[in-house]
């Protein structure tokens, strides 16, 4: 680990994880990750925005010492998930004079996580300032990106926003600047469809607070440091408040080719349309890759065969996390094919997205008992214009 400047008196400080491959058990890694701290000396005191993962506790201690510093005096939470903070008790220990900067939530969990006596903090609530002598830190809080603990902080005088996972990209790099911008574009995807999409709604609130702020650099938690943060400001209103885009995904199993024919024949079908498609094979599949698809499609067409009176067990994983994720699709649809039983298999993916039926429009299922015939195919050119019909209109609306 290093120390850079990334403005004068502000270092970053990135731990870099490059063989990470699954976040918190659960994220899909390809391209590591890193965990960012920034150090700002002011012309009267010190501070530290976010520490790093405690695997790196070691390492980042000697970074802080081979930078010359020698009294802490504040380090800003920004998040109590461990990947951020969970470095702190061991800087408390060896800064004793160091307090934690951080509002009531973000308090609570450091003292439950990590037992952080109540004397150590300083707690901060929206719009607070703290002096640094000639550099001026400001907290915003931004709840639900993507704990409800989750806050900013705006360096006034230099323009820089501190967002720990807002903005963020899980990418290990030796570069420190975001300036390659299509590489840094799919990482910051992965990331805002994994993590942020859920609380798009949020976003879209934080992304009106933050406008006013005059902001020349972004130093996010995770990945490299936007110094265009145009960027990725709009990239995240175009994920997060933009309409859908004329586009269709079609997660499928398919076990006895049945179900296979069906989604060929939507395929090329919505393509002579010039309506984007992208069929994903569950079986096996990437569920990250797929995360990344919902981020902007307008339509879902879940194809699956029955399997014991329901959707195959992929699928349903499948509806269940575009439930979770909660994306702007607007439209959903389900094909597949049955041996029996099948009748109830898309009442059964419309119950896994209760989370979403107040804005999406479920179209009529097209389900076949074995082999698709010719009714079937007629079935589908149906549910083609519909789609065609409905994704027209959210075209017309933007």
């Amino acid at each position: 680990m290093i120390a850079r400047q990334i403005h004068p008196g502000i270092l970053s400080l990135v731990a870099l994880d490059w063989d990470r491959r699954i976040f918190d058990q659960l994220v899909p890694l390809h391209e590591g990750t890193t965990y960012n701290s920034y150090l700002i000396r002011g012309s009267e005191k010190t501070a530290l925005v976010e520490t790093v993962y405690p695997p790196f506790t070691a390492d980042y201690l000697e970074t802080l010492k081979q930078a010359g510093v020698t009294r802490l005096d504040y380090i800003v939470a920004d998040h109590a998930e461990q990947d951020h903070s969970g470095s702190i008790p061991a800087v408390l220990a060896h800064y004793p004079e160091a307090k934690v900067v951080t509002n009531a939530r973000c308090k609570g969990l450091i003292k439950e996580s990590m037992l952080v006596a109540e004397d150590r903090f300083i707690e901060v609530k929206e719009g607070d300032t703290l002096s640094l002598g000639n550099k001026t830190l400001r907290f915003y809080l931004t709840p639900w990106v993507h704990w409800p603990d989750t806050m900013v902080t705006y360096l006034a005088e230099d323009k820089v926003l501190f967002t720990c996972d807002f903005f963020g990209s899980h990418l290990a790099s030796s570069e420190l600047f975001a300036d390659d911008e299509q590489r840094v574009y799919t990482a910051a995807k992965s990331y805002y469809a994994e993590i942020m999409m859920p609380f798009r709604n949020h976003i879209q609130n934080h992304l009106k607070k933050l406008a006013p702020l005059a902001i020349e650099t972004i130093a996010p938690g995770h990945g490299p440091v936007y110094r265009r943060p145009a960027f990725i400001l709009d990239l995240y209103r175009q994920w997060a408040v933009a309409p859908p885009r004329r586009q269709v995904i079609i997660p499928y199993v398919s076990m006895y080719d049945s179900t296979t024919r069906m989604v060929d024949y939507l395929t090329d079908s919505l393509m002579e349309r010039g309506i984007a498609v992208k069929p994903f094979n569950m079986v096996g599949g990437d569920a990250g890759r797929f995360a990344v698809a919902l981020v902007e499609a307008s339509t879902v067409v879940f194809a699956t065969p029955a399997v014991l009176a329901g959707p195959h067990p992929d699928i349903v994983s499948a509806a269940y996390l575009t439930n979770a994720l909660r994306p702007k699709t607007k439209f959903v649809a389900t094909i597949g094919s049955f041996g029996w039983g099948g009748n109830v298999v898309s009442k059964k993916i419309e119950e896994l997205l209760a989370g979403l039926k107040t804005q999406i429009q479920f179209f009529e299922p097209v389900l076949t008992k074995g082999l698709p015939t010719g009714e079937d195919f007629h079935a589908l050119d149906r549910l083609v214009e519909q789609i065609d019909v409905a994704n027209k209109s959210i075209v017309a609306a933007a």
